[in-house]
């Protein structure tokens, strides 16, 4: 069985993150969808609320588990025995990054190889940190995530109107 690794923060998922993992699916006998625990990152949603979304978004596919690391993802997926890494490419900056991560991520484990996959065209320019800007301005964000993630963007927001919070900055976590 080839197991692969998809990983990334999902703050939130997007519609794009979903074409990646079907196209993975597509390829591989079983995909893990792992959220990293990123404390340099200030995430809008906890590590609790990025696995219900995933698992959420992912109900209806087949062949998918979704779980969570914190350390190195080489480490992470030699545990679950991945033979891969996926990753997904949109333009050429994300290249560039993703390139250096994977001869790195190559230095410390030559064994885990790294899949670039590119999503459907229509999702190159979406990433999640478009995602909360926009819902922090009351964007229609419905054609680019999946419906959970709407309703916790609106809960969210609500929590930051409720608290005061001024919505031309970008939301941090610790509101």
């Amino acid at each position: 069985m080839k197991r692969v690794i998809y990983p990334g923060t999902f703050d939130p998922v997007t519609n794009g993150h979903l074409d990646v993992i079907q196209r993975a699916i597509d390829l591989f006998d079983e995909v893990v969808v792992t959220v990293a625990r990123n404390p340099v990152k200030n995430q809008m949603f906890s590590l609790d609320e990025r696995l219900f979304m995933l698992r959420e978004s992912l109900a209806d596919f087949k062949n998918v588990l979704v779980d969570s690391f914190d350390g190195l993802i080489v480490d992470h997926a030699k545990q679950l025995g991945a033979v891969g890494i996926i990753r997904g490419l949109r333009a050429v900056s994300d290249f560039e990054y993703e390139f250096q991560m994977a001869l790195m991520n190559r230095k410390l484990n030559e064994n885990l190889r790294t899949i670039f996959l590119m999503p459907n065209e229509k999702y190159t320019y979406l990433n999640s940190t478009i995602i909360r800007n926009l819902a922090v301005f009351h964007g229609d964000v419905a054609d680019f995530v999946p419906p959970i993630v709407v309703e916790m963007l609106k809960k969210k927001n609500k929590i930051h109107e409720i608290n005061g919070i001024d919505k031309k900055q970008e939301i941090r976590e610790d509101f």
